[in-house]
C-alpha cells in the first residue's frame, strides 16, 4: 500500500516513524511551510519535514492544500491512501477523495467526544479521566467521519497537556499500524459516529489560558495542567503577566477575603488561595524573564506573601 503522509508538528513524528519502521511504502510527505521561530525569527522546518528529509522522502509544502497544480503533484506521487496527523489545514474533498482508498486521520480523542483543534488540552481542562485516539475516515465535516479504530488511555491526576500529548502521539502511532494491518486484511470495520453525542474542543484562544482565581482549586489546577507547557496558563501581578506551571490542588480551608492571595512561599513553591481551596504552584515564567522556580522568583523580590494575583481582572468570569 502506497501511503502519502500529511503532518506538521512533533505529535505527527511518531506515526510517520512507525510507518517507516514497519516497512510501509511512504511515497511522500505533505507538511506546512517553514516558519520563523523564536525571538531571532530563524526560518525553521516543521518536525515532520526534518524526518522526511532524513529518510529521503519527497516533501510538499503548499501554503494551502488545494488547486489544480497541487492536485497534479499528488497524483504524480500515486498514493493508495492518505494518512493525516495534525497537518494543520482542512483538506478539500478533491484531496480527501484523490487516493483510491481515501483518507484516514489520527484524532487525539475518543470520538465523537471532543471534535476540533484542541482535544488534549480541553480534556484536561474539563476534568476528564480518560482520553485516547481515534483512527477515523476523513470526510469534509470536521472530525465527523466513521471510526475505524480506537485506543483508550487514562488521564493521570497530575498529567500536563504536554505529557498527555506525548503519550497519545505514541499511542496513535501504534493504533495506526494496527488499523492499517486490519485494513490490508479487509478486517477493519467502519462505525458511524453518533453525532448526537458530539462535543467540541475549539482552537485555544488567549483568554482560555487566563487563571480565574475565584474558581475552585481543582478547576484552576486543571487549567494550569492543560496549558503546560504551551501556551502556559497565566495571571497578572502588578500589571505584568506571569505564567504558572507545576500545580497541585488542595481542599485546605483559607481565611482570606481575596482569591489569588499568596499565602505561603517555600522551596516547594507558593500556596495561593482560590475561590474554594488552594493550589500550590512550583514554577513561574514572569513577563520579560526566564522560567524559574517560585522560590528563586521570591528570593529575587519578584513575589512576597500577601501579594494578590489577578487584581486587575477581578471582574472576569
Amino acid at each position: 500500500m502506497r501511503i502519502l503522509f500529511w503532518g506538521t508538528p512533533d505529535f505527527a513524528v511518531p506515526p510517520l516513524e512507525a510507518l517507516l519502521g514497519e516497512g510501509f511504502d511512504v511515497v511522500g510527505v505533505v507538511t506546512q511551510p517553514d516558519r520563523p521561530v523564536g525571538r531571532t525569527r530563524v526560518l525553521t522546518p516543521p518536525p515532520v519535514k526534518v524526518v522526511a528529509l532524513r529518510e529521503g522522502l519527497p516533501v510538499l509544502q503548499p501554503e494551502r492544500p488545494r488547486g489544480d497544480a497541487f492536485l497534479a503533484e499528488l497524483t504524480a506521487l500515486g498514493p493508495d491512501l492518505n494518512v493525516v496527523v495534525a497537518y494543520g489545514h482542512i483538506l478539500p474533498v478533491a484531496v480527501i477523495e484523490q487516493p483510491p482508498r481515501g483518507t484516514i486521520n489520527i484524532h487525539a480523542s475518543l470520538l465523537p467526544t471532543l471534535r476540533g483543534a484542541a482535544p488534549i488540552e480541553t480534556a484536561i481542562r474539563r476534568g476528564h479521566t480518560e482520553s485516547g485516539v481515534t483512527i477515523m475516515r476523513m470526510v469534509l465535516a470536521m472530525d465527523a467521519g466513521p471510526s475505524l479504530y480506537t485506543a483508550r488511555v487514562p488521564i493521570l491526576d497530575d498529567e500536563t497537556g504536554g505529557e498527555l500529548r506525548n503519550r497519545l502521539s505514541e499511542v496513535g502511532a501504534q493504533a495506526l499500524i494496527e488499523a492499517l494491518a486490519l485494513l490490508e486484511l479487509q478486517l477493519l470495520v467502519e462505525t458511524e459516529q453518533d453525532h448526537a453525542l458530539a462535543t467540541f474542543a475549539p482552537k485555544i484562544e488567549r483568554e482560555d489560558a487566563r487563571i480565574i482565581w475565584h474558581a475552585t482549586a481543582p478547576e484552576i489546577a486543571n487549567v494550569v495542567r492543560a496549558y503546560d507547557p504551551r501556551p502556559g496558563a497565566f495571571t497578572t501581578l502588578r500589571g505584568l503577566e506571569v505564567k504558572c506551571f507545576g500545580v497541585r490542588a488542595s481542599a485546605m480551608h483559607t481565611r482570606v477575603d481575596v482569591a489569588g492571595t499568596v499565602l505561603a512561599i517555600d522551596d516547594q513553591g507558593m500556596l495561593v488561595a482560590c475561590g474554594e481551596g488552594t493550589v500550590r504552584i512550583s514554577d513561574v515564567h514572569p513577563s520579560g524573564k526566564r522560567r524559574q522556580s517560585v522560590y528563586d522568583w521570591a528570593a529575587g523580590r519578584g513575589l512576597a506573601v500577601g501579594d494578590v494575583f489577578g487584581m486587575d481582572r477581578e471582574s472576569v468570569g
